[in-house]
C-alpha cells in the first residue's frame, strides 16, 4: 500500500492530500529514509512523522486497504 494512504486509512494523519503533502516536504521517514508518497509500507516498517518540532515513531503492523474507526488503531504501534 501507498505510504500516503496508509497514513489516512491508520488516521495518523487526516486526508491522503495532507499526508501527500506532508511526504513531499520531507517530514515522513521511513525505516530512517525519507520517504516519498509513493513508497510502499508493509508490516515492520518504522514511520517517523514530523508534527511541528515534535517527531512521532510508529510501527507499522498490518497494512489494510478499508478499516473502521476502531481498528485503525491496530494497524499501528506508537514507539
Amino acid at each position: 500500500m501507498r505510504l500516503d494512504k496508509f497514513l489516512k486509512v491508520s488516521r495518523i494523519i487526516k486526508r491522503r492530500t495532507v499526508a501527500n503533502e506532508a511526504c513531499d516536504a520531507g517530514r515522513v521517514s521511513v525505516n530512517g529514509k525519507q520517504a516519498k508518497a509513493s513508497q510502499e509500507v508493509k508490516p515492520g516498517d518504522i514511520l517517523t512523522i514530523r508534527f511541528g518540532n515534535r517527531d512521532v515513531e510508529a510501527e507499522v503492523l498490518s497494512v489494510r486497504d478499508n478499516v473502521k474507526k476502531e481498528e485503525a488503531a491496530e494497524l499501528v504501534r506508537f514507539i
